[in-house]
């Protein structure tokens, strides 16, 4: 198992080197890291967990063509590697059932989803989770905030993905949800931290932006 985990995990560096929109590599091996902590807390199978973090990325539509993979290219390549059909099976169903997708999907069940979606969720918040933000906005040329564009309350995974909005929004329309959506006792206590450094940027952030003496 380690040589496999070895191997997926040169795998996914390589097609994620020159991504740029704060889904890269790094972004995969703190995930990988904090759910394997996790998991450690918790009767799991530690290599699906492990494995599932290492692709959790390389399906989502967030990644441009010539890097995405498919579900079946996906199952194809630890298929090479001799994994067995069971494995493949729970690690393609923790990573097509954690995105956030606008808030709409349905609570995960197995143990190692609830791991895997909680690690990518911490990255999503904190001090990464911010600079994450403004990373994703920037790349698809979203303001960093606009007064005059409402906050999304309620949307489609479809409006999620393509209605104007900006990265100060993003935190209400995803980001400061996180808390409250998280699985795991541990997740949620390591969730509360973040949570509190985004709200304390927030309250900075709209002080910059009134500047000083703007309602005097």
């Amino acid at each position: 198992m380690k040589e496999i985990i070895e191997n997926i995990e040169r795998t996914v560096k390589d097609r994620l080197k020159k991504e740029g929109t704060g889904h890269d590599w790094h972004h995969i091996e703190r995930v990988r890291r904090t759910a394997v902590n996790l998991a450690k807390k918790y009767t799991c199978s530690q290599s699906v967990v492990e494995l599932s973090a290492l692709l959790h990325d390389v399906i989502d539509e967030k990644l441009s063509d010539d890097i995405r993979m498919s579900t079946e290219e996906v199952a194809a390549l630890l298929e090479r590697e001799g994994l067995d059909q069971s494995s493949i099976s729970d690690i393609l169903a923790v990573i097509t059932s954690i995105s956030f997708k606008g808030g709409n999907r349905e609570k995960v069940s197995s143990i190692e989803a609830q791991i895997v979606q909680d690690a990518d969720r911490l990255d999503a918040m904190g001090a990464i989770g911010i600079a994450r933000v403004f990373s994703y906005g920037g790349s698809k040329g979203s303001l960093i905030h606009d007064p005059d564009i409402p906050v999304r309350s309620s949307m489609t995974e479809k409006e999620y993905r393509s209605d104007r909005s900006t990265s100060i929004n993003h935190f209400y329309e995803k980001l400061l949800k996180l808390k409250d959506l998280m699985n795991t006792e541990e997740g949620r206590v390591l969730a509360l931290q973040r949570h509190q450094f985004m709200v304390a940027y927030l309250k900075q952030f709209y002080l910059e932006w009134e500047g000083p003496g703007r309602n005097s």
